[in-house]
């Protein structure tokens, strides 16, 4: 075999799996959607108020149900069929999607319009996101699942660069209500998919049965395993001061580089781009493990760092590239170092987690970062964002010296053992 042939089969092993290609091109026609309205509907609070503040309590109303009740999605995706579970929420987030575009075609949304559609949106997510990275290794297994959780986060970022590109041609020809419109059809793509699954070649993980308690256990897990909690605690800082480009990139384009709705798609765009070339690396060569998951965290702050800094809006779409990359392998190998180590009858609450703290945090970011990028620019508003990354890699590279320290001391041939994702394992 070639090494391009052998390169091309690392990358895109998941995709040889007959379930898991079918969910991939059903998620693909509805991530551009998805993108879609969220340039939109970005655009269309900065019209009705003018203010970036107001965006934040957009951003933060829909993330604000995955903080409070995010927890018990996971319970809930434990328990019963994840699939089925899929079905109907995909399902709901279409309806709410068309009630939106309705209301602005029309002429008659108003704020409070988008205030409760993004809390219902996030009522949906707290229980669908769990189930949905969950369901991915039912699909694929053990061997290839970061290879499809790459793959995965390389879908949502092209998305990222293919739906802000269409978004703003569509509110060029048809307004911003046509891309609410258009993203409600595509939901329809997701759930034939899931509906023509091979049911029979899924590999569901024991529904956990009911019981008192079940929160509380999965919150004791997570706490006494290192490899868990490091990875959550990293990602609720990142998630909730340096994954606020939906408020920030929005002001840097008006007020820095004095564009329009269409600069900030091309910043956006410019973001999945980099976002592609990135996931497809971490899905051919990537690694899991705490090691990897803080060198990525620095990484990622230098990036943003200089993205913040960019004069001119042709480095800063350049800087956006690498943002996408670092901002991809992130979360690539966080999501995955977490589905490997959780045991099976808990992995629906860990992800669980893992979306409280990559979702749940917005509610406090958010607002946050809009205040910030109001009154003291957007570039102050990112470089937040980049020093929390930088702290989040610094607080991981802590505990993992310690673990190594606590090792190096514990039996005459422990020097003699590596410590992959924070763990000692016997050199072979």
């Amino acid at each position: 075999m070639t090494a391009l042939a052998t390169a091309r089969r690392d990358t895109f092993a998941a995709l040889t799996v007959p379930n898991f290609r079918r969910y991939f091109a059903g998620q693909a026609v509805s991530m551009a959607g998805t993108w879609m309205q969220a340039v939109a509907q970005s655009w269309l609070v900065l019209e009705l108020t003018g203010s970036a503040t107001a965006l934040g309590y957009v951003v933060a109303l829909q993330t604000l149900p995955v903080l409070v009740l995010g927890p018990y999605g996971g319970v809930v995706a434990d328990r019963i069929d994840k699939r089925r579970l899929m079905i109907g929420l995909q399902s709901m987030m279409g309806l709410l999607a068309l009630v939106l575009g309705l209301l602005t075609v029309t002429g008659a949304v108003e704020l409070w319009h988008v205030y409760v559609l993004a809390f219902l949106l996030g009522l949906n997510n707290c229980f669908e996101n769990p189930a949905r990275q969950a369901f991915v290794l039912e699909m694929v297994g053990p061997d290839v699942l970061r290879n499809a959780v790459s793959l995965n986060s390389v879908l949502v970022n092209a998305a990222r660069a293919v739906g802000p590109a269409i978004a703003g041609i569509v509110i060029a020809a048809g307004g911003l209500g046509v891309c609410f419109l258009l993203n409600a059809a595509s939901f329809v793509a997701v759930v034939l998919s899931l509906i023509r699954l091979d049911v029979d070649a899924l590999r569901p993980s024991p529904p956990a049965a009911r019981a008192p308690g079940q929160l509380r256990e999965g919150l004791r897990y997570v706490a006494g395993e290192p490899t868990l909690f490091v990875p959550l605690l990293m990602m609720a800082l990142v998630g909730c001061l340096a994954y606020e480009f939906q408020v920030v990139l929005p002001v840097l384009a008006q007020d820095s580089f004095g564009g329009d709705a269409s600069v900030y798609g091309f910043m956006t765009a410019a973001m999945g781009v980099g976002a592609v070339v990135g996931g497809l690396f971490v899905a051919a060569r990537g690694r899991t493990g705490l090691p990897a998951l803080i060198g990525t965290s620095l990484v990622f702050g230098v990036v943003i760092a200089a993205a913040a800094l960019a004069p001119t809006l042709w480095l800063e779409l350049f800087a956006l590239l690498l943002v996408g990359a670092g901002s991809v392998a992130f979360l690539s190998i966080g999501n995955s170092t977490l589905q490997l180590e959780a045991e099976p009858h808990m992995r629906g609450r860990v992800m669980a987690l893992w979306s409280v703290a990559f979702l749940g945090s917005t509610p406090i970011g958010g607002p946050i970062a809009g205040a910030v990028s109001q009154h003291l620019g957007a570039r102050v508003g990112l470089l937040m964002g980049a020093v929390t990354c930088v702290v989040a890699g610094l607080l991981g590279l802590l505990v993992v010296r310690r673990q190594r320290a606590r090792d190096s001391g514990v039996g005459s041939g422990a020097q003699d053992d590596e410590v992959v994702g924070g763990q000692p394992r016997p050199v072979s």
